[in-house]
C-alpha cells in the first residue's frame, strides 16, 4: 500500500523559532560526518541566531527542513544552513525552501544572491545549478577555503 502524501508548508519566521535551531544542528553534524572537525572552521562564519528571515518547512506539521538569508549589501544576501532531513530529502521541500528564500529577498528589494556550500556536496552543487546559479569565486571568509563552492544568482 503506497505512503499517505505529505503535506508540505513553509513559513517564514526567525531565529527563535525553536525548531530552526535543531534543524541547524542536524545540518552541522551532518557536514562534520563529511569532513571531520575541519568544517569547524566555519562555523564562526555561520552564526544565525539574530536573523529574522528564517524558513521553516514542515511535512505533516513536523519540521523538516530549513534555511535563511541575510544581507551582505543593499543589493545582496546570502543564503545560509539551507537543510532537509535525510528522510525528507527527494520530496521539492529544499525546492520550496528556496524559492521561498528567493521570493522574501525580492520582495525585500534585494537583486542578487550569494550562497556557498562544500564541495564534497555534491547534490547541493548540482541542486544550485539547476535553478540558474553560477559558480564564482570564493567570496568573504570562504577565500582560500579549498572545501568551498560559492555561487550567485540575480533574483
Amino acid at each position: 500500500m503506497p505512503s499517505p502524501a505529505k503535506s508540505i508548508t513553509i513559513k517564514r519566521t526567525d531565529a527563535s523559532d525553536p525548531d530552526f535551531p535543531l534543524l541547524v544542528a542536524q545540518l552541522t553534524f551532518e557536514i562534520r560526518e563529511i569532513y571531520d572537525d575541519f568544517r569547524v572552521i566555519h562555523d564562526k562564519y555561520n552564526q544565525i541566531s539574530h536573523l529574522d528571515t528564517v524558513v521553516i518547512a514542515c511535512a505533516n506539521d513536523v519540521a523538516v527542513g530549513c534555511g535563511c538569508f541575510k544581507e551582505i549589501d543593499s543589493h545582496t544576501v546570502e543564503i545560509k544552513r539551507v537543510y532537509v532531513r535525510p528522510s525528507e530529502r527527494k520530496l521539492g521541500i529544499g525546492t520550496a525552501v528556496m524559492d521561498e528564500l528567493e521570493v522574501w529577498a525580492k520582495e525585500a528589494g534585494y537583486t542578487e544572491v550569494i550562497t556557498e556550500t562544500a564541495n564534497k556536496l555534491a547534490e547541493s552543487i548540482s541542486f544550485l545549478k539547476n535553478r540558474g546559479y553560477e559558480t564564482i569565486p570564493n567570496y568573504g571568509p570562504y577565500i582560500g577555503m579549498e572545501a568551498s563552492v560559492c555561487f550567485r544568482k540575480s533574483l
